[in-house]
């Protein structure tokens, strides 16, 4: 029996409702999703290197559970999800490699169990593949072990599109939706507005069908992994208004903006497309990406002749909405922001691949599957490329980072101690000292309050290339680390 191909037979729909849909029997062996976790994580520290230093929202994220760093700036639009993800470790060890390891090991055990979730929606080998193109994707490759949300998001998407779908074809069972809860909750515990993005189709579908406990789990995971954010919005903010506001502004004002071709740019290997110029990469680098969409409607497609159409139409539409905001709202972008969409989009994707060898017959099936291997290992080719490209360019700039801490060190400043102008951050992180800031993003401080923080520690001010120095600073000592001019507050005296 062909996946795909046409409408099942009612004796195999029988089977399928007693067993799962894999004409195998095996639909519930999880053995196959385990290898695939193990295979991700042992890629990770093979390909991401444990050693690679923090980098700058890490950073933030970070230092705000770590005893050995001051904590940076936290500003509006971030969730204190990812800090208290890595508060196990980072609460008392300063080893980045040990942070690597438990974070890679914590991935894959997550892939793992959202794509357990699908167990029983669709065959054992759909899952497999799935999660093998969401896990050999570059960015999920190159975020898996950092201390960054979007990752997270797409596993919580996964859990919770899957407890909706299961819960949907097992209504008396009340586990679906406590996992339907907990996917909610993990997205919105990472980032609030993702969440609800991705739910969307959801909520929709629930108050359709007038289901009322499908609709409480929604709201419940909401409101459990968003009620920090809410709260902080309250004491630290202003109120909820005013710190959606204020996210918007430190995100360019949210609105209708054009982003496709950012995040075109950004497939290239850059963490952040901000602004976004320069030029397209290589075809054979973006060629993916116009092939997705076209999968999935196939996917689509396939499931519709397949009966299924239903456990493939959800998470194609919960990818929609996860994707609009980065594609149509924002005017800048980064690669990592469509992770949830590439997640939920891996499933019917998975399903147009296996119909495309196994659908055509004779001469026709050989000629589709030689043309499908090929295509996978351009495809992985492309993203391991890109991946070494994107490790090797970011160890280089935080290496610079901490060649200039330990410069600074030589010119007197330790902890405690405050840095602040250009790339104070992740530079002051990396220092052992304070940041601050005296207007953009990361405004914390105003130039009296450095002056008398002068007076007591150490203070350095750092101007980058074609820069100006503050005018609090430019009556201090001159000294040149690198591209940087770097003023040092005159000691106590």
């Amino acid at each position: 029996m062909t996946y795909g191909a046409g409408a099942l037979p009612a004796a195999a729909r029988r089977r399928e409702h007693r067993s799962g849909p894999d004409a195998s029997g095996k639909a519930h062996d999880s053995r196959p999703l385990a290898v695939l976790a193990a295979v991700f994580v042992l890629a990770q520290l093979v390909l991401v290197r444990p050693v690679l230093g923090l980098g700058w929202d890490e950073i933030v994220y970070t230092s705000q559970v770590t005893s050995h760093h001051p904590a940076a700036f936290f500003s509006a639009p971030r969730s204190r999800g990812v800090s208290l993800l890595v508060a196990p470790v980072a609460s008392w060890s300063d080893s980045t490699a040990l942070l690597r390891v438990y974070l890679a090991l914590l991935s894959g055990l997550a892939l793992y169990l959202a794509l357990c979730v699908w167990r029983g929606l669709f065959p054992t080998r759909i899952l497999v593949t799935a999660g093998a193109f969401f896990a050999s994707l570059w960015v999920t490759l190159f975020y898996g072990p950092q201390a960054m949300p979007n990752y997270w998001v797409a596993v919580g998407a996964l859990i919770a599109v899957g407890g909706f779908l299961r819960h949907r074809a097992e209504p008396s069972s009340s586990g679906p939706l406590w996992t339907v809860v907990a996917g909610t909750a993990l997205m919105a515990w990472m980032r609030p507005t993702d969440a609800v993005w991705v739910v969307i189709p959801l909520l929709a579908l629930a108050l359709a069908g007038r289901h009322r406990r499908s609709l409480l789990a929604l709201a419940g995971g909401l409101a459990a992994g968003g009620a920090e954010w809410v709260i902080e919005a309250y004491t630290s903010f202003g109120g909820l208004a005013e710190r959606l506001a204020e996210a918007s502004r430190i995100q360019g004002g949210l609105g209708w903006h054009i982003a496709v071709d950012d995040q075109l740019r950004s497939l290239g290997g850059r963490a952040l497309c901000r602004p976004c110029t320069g030029s397209m990469p290589h075809p054979v680098i973006t060629l993916w990406w116009f092939v997705l969409p076209l999968l999935a409607v196939l996917g689509l497609v396939v499931a519709v002749r397949a009966r299924r159409t239903l456990r493939t139409l959800v998470p194609l539409a919960c990818a929609t909405t996860a994707a609009l905001p980065y594609l149509f709202m924002i005017e800048y972008a980064a690669p990592r922001f469509l992770q949830p969409a590439y997640a939920l989009l891996a499933i019917p994707v998975a399903q147009a691949l296996w119909y495309l060898i196994t659908a055509p017959r004779g001469r026709w099936r050989t000629a589709a599957r030689i043309l499908v291997a090929l295509a996978v290992a351009g495809h992985l080719t492309a993203q391991l490329t890109v991946l070494v490209h994107t490790v090797d360019r970011n160890a280089d700039s935080r290496r610079d980072w901490a060649r200039t801490a330990g410069e600074l060190h030589r010119l007197g400043i330790r902890p405690p101690c405050l840095i602040t102008g250009y790339e104070a951050i992740p530079i002051g992180y990396y220092t052992g000292c304070s940041s601050g800031a005296t207007s953009g993003n990361n405004e914390n401080t105003t130039p009296a309050e450095i002056v008398r923080t002068g007076a007591r520690i150490p203070v350095a001010t750092l101007t980058g290339p074609g820069g100006a120095p503050p005018g609090y600073a430019r009556s201090w000592p001159v000294h040149r680390i690198g591209d940087l001019e770097v003023r040092v507050a005159p000691a106590p005296g």
